[in-house]
């Protein structure tokens, strides 16, 4: 329990130490306008209380990632402890604070258009075009699982469960976002930590052992086709670093107070993720008597990380157990499909400077969303979800590389702790690329990591070239 318990403490340090430099970093203006006072619409634009923001943007960037992410990781032994815990701190929690922060200060914009202002035209075509399908994609995936789920668990069809949550993520998707956001989110968010702190109840006082950290070695079942580099990094997505969070983030943006509130509500809940995907990957390796119980487990069970959340929740916690797991397979997936879609319609809206007040322009822009959503959730999954985990690391290196870039504008001598982590996850999904078999299938041989580096250097090399040059133009900051 050692090395469980150095993490945690790790993590909750985090937050107020390198939160306290990011905060610096960033120069946190207490008295700076804010877009939920000066750009007020009544839909999108609402001012809301600190920790009514806060738990909304947990369960926003959550989803099933640091439940699902963790136990999948948790299959390459303790060390998913280390990449929670520093991908969380050094990679995931920066990017969150610092692309809310540069969202608050640009009006709260949508992802694709900040990196647009600070990475060049290229990008923001790029990502106008991937960032909007991304989140059609997230919030596909986050129609079947439930329903998969719910149908297993009752006597409606499935059919049927598909049909409720698509109209609810309508509404909630052109409603005003205090009406059913602002109102519902907050409760299932404090459940979410409350499942939380209750496992890790069962972990402090039940009979389980957590494994320790005594090697880096990769104890995966296919640990073969899964080498750790990159593959952990890619399966531990929303408790390390994920790029959808940063999608999540200009919504909250929106309705913040102050730029003090960022720390809390975008590093604050990055932390509390990563703290969340700490416990279940704890609990996932102990509750099967170690390493090697929980891949039997999941190699006899197709790897069904859905399955392990029923088990651990209604063996360790009983009925309130069963309620727990509903809230960790089902809502927590639905309420992120569904700012998922809420995401698409503000990018949209964004990009073709479509005010969003009037609900005749919502629909507008939702509708065709929506249709599109609705023929993918009926493609096969597996084909969806195989895709899903890298593209979602892949946005996360757009981010990483727009706040550098905003960084180094600014003339920060801290612009290296953005820097690192954006060429590191470069070269994690450049690798990945030539290792996966759901690209060229290379395997973990020298030459596919070879061939990850040279993509990673020609990369990094014409970003630094592009951001260089636009510090020199002394471009808007």
């Amino acid at each position: 329990m050692i090395t469980f318990i150095t993490c945690l403490v790790v993590l909750v340090a985090a937050y107020f130490l390198y939160g306290g430099l990011m905060s610096r970093i960033a120069g946190i203006d207490p008295k700076a306008d804010v877009p939920s006072k000066s750009m007020y619409d009544g839909v999108d634009y609402i001012p809301m209380p600190r920790w009514r923001i806060f738990l909304i943007q947990l369960l926003n960037i959550a989803g099933t990632g640091p439940i699902f992410g963790a136990i999948l990781g948790a299959c390459y032994g303790p060390v998913a402890f280390l990449w929670i815990t520093l991908g969380g701190l050094f990679v995931g929690a920066m990017h969150d604070y610092l692309s809310g922060v540069i969202s608050l200060r640009n009006g709260g914009r949508s992802l694709p258009e900040i990196i647009g202002k600070y990475l060049g035209g290229g990008m923001h075509k790029l990502t106008l075009l991937v960032i909007p399908v991304l989140m059609i994609l997230v919030g596909a995936v986050f129609i079947v699982t439930p329903s998969q789920i719910l149908t297993d668990k009752t006597d409606i069809p499935y059919l049927a469960w598909v049909a409720i949550i698509i109209v609810y993520y309508f509404i909630a998707t052109i409603l005003p976002v205090d009406k059913i956001i602002g109102k519902i989110y907050p409760i299932f968010g404090a459940a979410l930590i409350g499942m939380a702190l209750a496992f890790f109840g069962v972990l402090l006082f039940g009979d389980y052992t957590i494994p320790e950290l005594t090697s880096v070695d990769n104890m995966h079942f296919n640990a073969e086709n899964l080498p750790i580099v990159p593959t952990l990094f890619i399966s531990i997505a929303c408790g390390a670093v994920s790029g959808f969070h940063a999608t999540q983030s200009p919504l909250m943006a929106r309705c913040v107070t102050s730029e003090t509130q960022a720390r809390p509500v975008f590093f604050g809940a990055m932390i509390s993720e990563s703290i969340i995907a700490l416990i279940w990957a704890a609990m996932a390796m102990a509750f099967f008597g170690g390493v090697e119980g929980l891949n039997d487990f999941m190699e006899a069970n197709g790897s069904n990380a859905g399955v392990v959340v029923s088990l651990i929740s209604d063996t360790a916690l009983g009925a309130v157990g069963s309620i727990l797991a509903i809230l960790g397979v089902v809502i927590a997936p639905i309420t992120s499909g569904d700012t998922a879609f809420r995401s698409a319609r503000l990018i949209v809206a964004d990009m073709l400077g479509y005010d969003q007040k009037p609900i005749f322009k919502r629909l507008v822009i939702s509708l065709p969303l929506f249709a599109i959503g609705i023929g993918i959730a009926f493609v096969d999954f597996d084909v969806i979800w195989r895709y899903f985990a890298w593209s979602n690391q892949a946005l996360s290196v757009f981010t990483l590389w727009m706040i550098t870039a905003w960084l180094m504008r600014k003339g920060s001598s801290f612009a290296v702790l953005a820097l690192v982590p954006a060429i590191f996850m470069t070269y994690i999904c450049s690798s990945f690329i030539f290792v996966s078999t759901q690209f060229v299938g290379m395997g973990a041989t020298t030459a596919a990591y070879v061939y990850g580096a040279a993509v990673t250097a020609v990369v990094s090399g014409l970003l630094m070239l592009k951001i260089r040059r636009d510090v020199k133009r002394g471009s808007e900051i």
